[in-house]
């Protein structure tokens, strides 16, 4: 579990493709801080497993599911992600309850400059529309952000010059892809109004059961 709150940007130092899958080595300082075998880090608000760790870097393996969903097999050598351990039960919750499982690649159509702020407006595919609400929270590239704007398939954050800097789609144009986890809180719901109510289990036990047996 993550809270969106990206704690650096890594760099890619190489990828290694694989069959249906990919192993990448990333360059980083912070999320490594107690950083053992094993633990799990958002590289681009997608959960992988670190199954090397160098000085300076780690290594994770990506399966043929993550390649489909995230953009990571969009990754070049020197790209920048953005990097975040897993919590703990002491860190603070800063940004939103994240579980690095990426819905879907979204698309950059739009960036407008807004005062010192600059908007992005982001395509995805309409199904996952349901999940986001104005004001809600949304995990783009790893970071929480806040939704400002709706269309039928669109959303809109907006970035403040610190932001601009801190993570990776400060530096994206307009057609470059961004991985996209929606609210797990509107998925839950979604499930429990829609799960079949199974049929209540009637008692055998009947006043002519009780007489039929002595009682």
């Amino acid at each position: 579990m993550f809270t969106g709150l990206v704690e650096e940007m890594g760099r890619v130092l190489s990828i290694t493709e694989g069959n249906h899958s990919m192993q990448i080595k990333i360059q980083c300082k912070k999320v490594l801080e107690g950083a053992k075998l094993g633990d799990s880090i958002a590289t681009n608000g997608t959960c992988l497993t670190a199954v090397e760790i160098g000085k300076d870097y780690f290594v994770a393996d990506c399966m043929h599911e993550t390649m489909k969903r995230t953009n990571l097999h969009r990754l070049k050598k020197s790209d920048f992600v953005n990097l975040e351990k897993s919590i703990t039960l002491s860190t603070p919750l800063g940004g939103h309850l994240v579980t690095g499982d990426v819905d879907c690649e979204g698309k950059i159509t739009n960036i407008r400059q807004d005062g010192i702020a600059k908007i992005y407006t982001v395509e995805l595919p309409k199904y996952y529309m349901k999940y986001v609400v104005e004001k809600g929270r949304v995990t783009l590239d790893g970071a929480s952000l806040t939704v400002m704007e709706l269309g039928d398939s669109s959303l809109g954050v907006s970035l403040i010059p610190h932001s601009q800097e801190m993570i990776i789609l400060g530096k994206k144009k307009v057609g470059d892809y961004i991985n996209i986890e929606t609210d797990l809180i509107g998925k839950y719901v979604e499930k429990l109004l829609s799960f079949p109510k199974q049929e209540e289990k009637k008692s055998k036990l009947s006043l002519d059961f009780l007489a039929e047996n002595g009682f």
